[in-house]
């Protein structure tokens, strides 16, 4: 892994969206997987500036969902579809026909995870995973323990995970779901490049084992230490004395 250290959080988001922006230039039909959380969202607001003033070409990638609660009604505020929507496909200028879903309502969830994991097959895999970092070290939804080979699957989420998705919804824990569908570890292992984007001294502890501790199924993040090309953009507040 390489880590690249930011100041703030603003630099971290800049620093991303020129990886990003990169990758694009290079690509302009990239297979994208897609975090929503706070961390990549200011990420994602550098881009759309960019967008906005002709500096980047966005409309052409191929965006594909990381996560989803599973069970919500059709136009309910807490899906992540809607989110993603929101913050990266419309300020980007990217069609919502070229956004791969994980859908919420599905009547088969696991054929809908057999469905997702083709369409994945079928762009010829991710060129690029966006990730956040958990605060207990998950990727997407893959909740600790998470194999390196779990696939695209249905979760229950861990009460950290609740407790940490209810700040999005004025901190009440009975509106955010139990379960989940999430992206398969193995798909994620699989990109050809990652940045996972980390901020804030709460992520500290969880960053570090990521960064220092042996691959293992109990830090989901860790198992990143294997994949191909992985890049840590984190800010100094994430950062054990503002240093790696």
């Amino acid at each position: 892994m390489d880590l690249l250290p930011a100041k703030t959080p603003a630099a971290l988001a800049e620093t991303a969206a020129s990886r990003i922006a990169d990758l694009i230039a290079a690509r302009p039909d990239a297979a994208v997987v897609v975090a929503t959380g706070n961390t990549p969202l200011a990420t994602y607001r550098v881009l759309g500036e960019r967008v906005g003033r002709g500096d980047l070409d966005a409309s052409r990638l191929r965006v594909f969902q990381l996560d989803e609660y599973l069970g919500l009604g059709h136009g309910d505020d807490r899906s992540l579809y809607g989110w993603m929507a929101r913050a990266f496909l419309h300020p980007l200028g990217i069609p919502e026909r070229n956004a791969v879903r994980l859908p919420s309502g599905a009547v088969d969830p696991d054929a809908a995870c057999r469905a997702y994991d083709a369409a994945v097959r079928d762009a010829g895999g991710f060129d690029l995973a966006i990730l956040g970092l958990g605060p207990n070290g998950h990727l997407g939804f893959n909740e600790p323990p998470s194999d390196r080979a779990a696939p695209t699957r249905v979760v229950t989420l861990s009460p950290e995970s609740v407790a940490s998705n209810a700040a999005y919804w004025g901190g009440d824990p009975a509106r955010v779901p139990r379960q989940a569908l999430t992206a398969g570890m193995d798909l994620l292992l699989a990109a050809r490049h990652t940045l996972l984007l980390v901020s804030g001294a709460p992520k500290r502890a969880i960053l570090r084992r990521a960064l220092d501790g042996p691959p293992t199924a109990d830090v989901p993040a860790s198992w990143l230490h294997l994949a191909p090309k992985v890049t840590v953009v984190a800010d100094r507040a994430a950062l054990t004395d503002g240093a790696p």
